[in-house]
Parts: C-alpha cells; sequence; structure tokens
C-alpha cells in the first residue's frame, strides 16, 4: 500500500464508529441525568416534604456545576490532554451515583448533583478537542457527521431519560436514578481507555499550570455565577443585594481578565469575536424555552394533568425521539444560518400547540403537540455546535466548547427561576399556560433576531 493510499486510509477512517462512540457516550451523561430527573421532582418532593419551587435546586445545582466546570475541564483539556482529563471526570461522576444512593435530605442529593455536574462536564469540551487534534493531524475538514453523532446521542439519552427516570423511579425508588451512573461511568471509562487516541505526552511546570488556569479568575466567574443564580432562583422576592453584588463580581470579572494575556474567562477574545458571543447568546436563550419546557411539562404532566412518573415519561418520549431526528438531520445540513431559523420557527409553533393542550386534551394529543417541540432542538445543537467550531480559535476550542455549554446552562439556570416564579407550590394548568406563553414570546423574539443577524455566514459552511 502506497503511502497516500494509507493516508487516505487514515482520513476515512479519522472519526469512525470506535473513535466517536466513547465519546459519544460519555457525552449522554449530562442529559440523561437532566432529563431522567424531570419524571422525580414531585416523587422526591413528597418523600422529602418539599416545595416545587425547593426542588428547583436540583436543577440549577447541577447546571450551576456545569456552567463553571465545561470552561474550566475544557481550559484543563487543552493544558493536560482531553482524554486524562474525561477519565477523572468520570470518576466524579460515579461518586456521584454513591452521594445521591445514601442521600436522604434535599442538601446531600444537592451536593450530588453538584458532584454530578462537574463530572459529565469533562465530556463535551474533551470531545471537541479531540475532534480538532484528529482533524488538524491528518488535514481534514471540521468533523460534521461526528458532531452530528455526539449530538445525536445526547439528544437520543434525552430521549429516553424521561421514560427511563420515570420507570426506575417507579420501580426502585427514585435513589435509582442517581445509582445507574456507577456502571454507566465505569462503562464510559472501559470504552475511552479502549478505543480513544493517547494524548500527547506534557511536560508543564506548576508555574505554567496555575497561569494557564488562571484560579484568580476561575474564583471570580464561579462567584459571579453563584450569585446570579441565587438571585434568579428567589425572583419571587428578589433579593437585590445579592443582585448588587452579582454586578460588582462581575464587573471585577472583565476587569481583572481584560488585563491578562491568558485569563480564565477570555474578555479580549470575546471582544474580537463577536459572531461567537451572539452563538453563546442565542444558545441561553434557546436553553432557556427548552429546559422551561423540559421541567414545567413533566411537573404539569404529573400534578396538574394527573398522570404518574411512568406516564409522564411516556408522553415525553415521541418529543425526544423528534429531538433525535432532527440532530440526524442536522448534521446531513451544509449550512448553519437556515437551521437556526427554522428550528427557532418551529419551536414558535411548538409552543403555541402546547398553549392550546394546556386546556385540557387526550394523552396522544399532549404528545403529539410536545413532539412538535422536539424537532427544533436537535438541529439547534447540531448547528450551534459546528457555529463554535468555526468561530472559535483553534488554540482553545476546549474552553470555547466548554463556555458555550456554560451559556446553555445558565439559560437551564434561568429556566428554573421561571418554573419557580410561575408555578410556586406546585404545578397547575393556569402555571403551565403562563409558562407556554413566556417561552412562546421568547421564541418569537429569538426568531426574529436570528433573521435578521448578520454574524451568521449564509450559504455552506
Amino acid at each position: 500500500m502506497t503511502a497516500a493510499a494509507t493516508i487516505a486510509g487514515q482520513r476515512r477512517n479519522a472519526f469512525g464508529f470506535t473513535f466517536v462512540a466513547p465519546l459519544a457516550l460519555a457525552s449522554c451523561l449530562n442529559p440523561i441525568n437532566s432529563t431522567m430527573i424531570a419524571t422525580a421532582l414531585v416523587p422526591i418532593a413528597r418523600s422529602l416534604h418539599t416545595t416545587t419551587a425547593e426542588t428547583g435546586w436540583l436543577i440549577a445545582a447541577l447546571y450551576l456545576a456545569s456552567s463553571i466546570a465545561q470552561p474550566t475541564l475544557g481550559r484543563l483539556a487543552d493544558l493536560f490532554g482531553p482524554r486524562r482529563v474525561l477519565l477523572c471526570a468520570l470518576s466524579l461522576v460515579a461518586l456521584s451515583g454513591v452521594v445521591g444512593w445514601f442521600s436522604t435530605s434535599l442538601g446531600a442529593l444537592v451536593v450530588a448533583r453538584v458532584v454530578l455536574g462537574v463530572g459529565t462536564s469533562g465530556a463535551y469540551p474533551a470531545a471537541m478537542r479531540i475532534f480538532r487534534v484528529q482533524a488538524d493531524r491528518l488535514g481534514v475538514p471540521p468533523p460534521r457527521a461526528a458532531m452530528s453523532f455526539l449530538s445525536l446521542a445526547a439528544i437520543g439519552t434525552m430521549a429516553v431519560g424521561p421514560l427511563l427516570g420515570g420507570i426506575l423511579t417507579g420501580t426502585f425508588g427514585w435513589h435509582s436514578i442517581f445509582t445507574i451512573n456507577l456502571p454507566l461511568s465505569l462503562l464510559t471509562a472501559i470504552l475511552v481507555v479502549m478505543w480513544t487516541p493517547k494524548d500527547l505526552s506534557q511536560r508543564l511546570s506548576l508555574a505554567a499550570v496555575a497561569k494557564g488556569l488562571d484560579a484568580i479568575g476561575l474564583v471570580l466567574f464561579a462567584a459571579t455565577l453563584f450569585g446570579l443564580m441565587s438571585f434568579l432562583m428567589r425572583l419571587a422576592h428578589p433579593l437585590w443585594w445579592v443582585l448588587a453584588i452579582t454586578v460588582a463580581l462581575g464587573t471585577a470579572l472583565v476587569a481583572y481578565s481584560s488585563r491578562r494575556s491568558e485569563a480564565f474567562f477570555d474578555v479580549r477574545m470575546l471582544a474580537r469575536n463577536t459572531p461567537l458571543v451572539v452563538t453563546y447568546l442565542r444558545a441561553c436563550v434557546l436553553a432557556t424555552i427548552i429546559y422551561s419546557m423540559l421541567y414545567g411539562f413533566s411537573q404539569w404532566l404529573e400534578n396538574g394533568a394527573g398522570f404518574s412518573s411512568s406516564a409522564a415519561g411516556a408522553i415525553m418520549l415521541p418529543m425526544s425521539i423528534a429531538a433525535g431526528a432532527s440532530s440526524f438531520l442536522g448534521g446531513r445540513t451544509k449550512g448553519i444560518r437556515m437551521p437556526f431559523i427554522l428550528s427557532i420557527g418551529l419551536m414558535v409553533v411548538g409552543c403555541a400547540a402546547l398553549g392550546l393542550v394546556s386546556f385540557g386534551a387526550a394523552a396522544w394529543v399532549i404528545a403529539a403537540a410536545a413532539m412538535l417541540f422536539g424537532f427544533p432542538q436537535g438541529m439547534f445543537s447540531v448547528s450551534t455546535q459546528a457555529a463554535v467550531y468555526i468561530q472559535a480559535p483553534a488554540s482553545e476550542i476546549g474552553a470555547a466548547a466548554g463556555l458555550q455549554r456554560t451559556a446553555f446552562y445558565l439559560g437551564a439556570i434561568i429556566a428554573a427561576s421561571i418554573l419557580g416564579l410561575v408555578y410556586g407550590q406546585s404545578a397547575s394548568a393556569g402555571g403551565f399556560l403562563t409558562l407556554t406563553i413566556v417561552m412562546g414570546a421568547l421564541s418569537a423574539l429569538l426568531f426574529i433576531f436570528t433573521i435578521f443577524d448578520r454574524t451568521l455566514p449564509r450559504g455552506r459552511v
């Protein structure tokens, strides 16, 4: 075989199944845990004698931890190698399963969710870093098909998450949705060791690591997000002094980061990269809509419409299957702008359909309305990944991918605060109608903005 033929074969197999599969499985851990708990929130509230608003901390805690950990582990992947970071992260996922199993209070469950959020945050930035290194090494284009598979796997687990969570909760109790992370993380770690390429040897001094990680910037970033979450989770009775402290911390973060050449929160890179900033903002708004739907819909099904946990998971299944199908279609598109416009437009229609069924309908009608909401999710996710891939600097792809997820998780935190505001003590039909109006308004504004967005490239990318 000639050298040219060998290189051609390497390029064809650069992102084959055995290469991508463990990364896809690792990327599934966060979405499956996000969706499994959706149908367990009501049983947890009943078991621990808490309100719907208080269980919102189980949503917000995971996403706060993920928001901080995603760019942190992305930066560590850039420094130490993505494979090493991913394996360390998987050990935390296993630990969260143990903590969750023995938890008997809401506070302990919040701790388990924080550990879980940190552990599941290693997958996406590590995968994006591995993809970029592999593509650059072999001189191949951005692996859109591989990224699509990554997104399809994540969306696919979102499809089974509510159903699996309902079955586990109904059969073994809500503790089991935490314990299942033990075998999942072990299997993923084995496949990562067997099938992903080894990292290059790293010789970094302690000073170089400290400079690259930027501990002060990390602390300011974490404190700002925690302050913002603390304010958002109490919107019914706003703590304005918390907001003032959050603004001060955010200002300090920007001022500090703008003076560093290798800042954790790279303000100067973002200031030079308007398209990437717009991509982050779009992801944040869409995540607010998606997670308002995901958690608000499931709680309304159980409290407002009277379905069991298992039945609620089954009703949500077609929506997530539709999201998985659209993820596959999104991976086959060649552009970015039109998939964004199409997916957000469909979300506007989906919100209107959900508003209609909030007045009461048969289970299959409710599932059909929710399915309309599912189609946009996968297409939007793949297009966002592609946008970050082409907009972010090559040397900072891990951190940039982490910040993209941070924007997404910030939207989830905002969604948790919206749910606490519109639902209060329990998810009623009136509260769900209000929620659909809020989601519809956000979707319409995002649709109009995207149509006139000049930062998106037109045509093939």
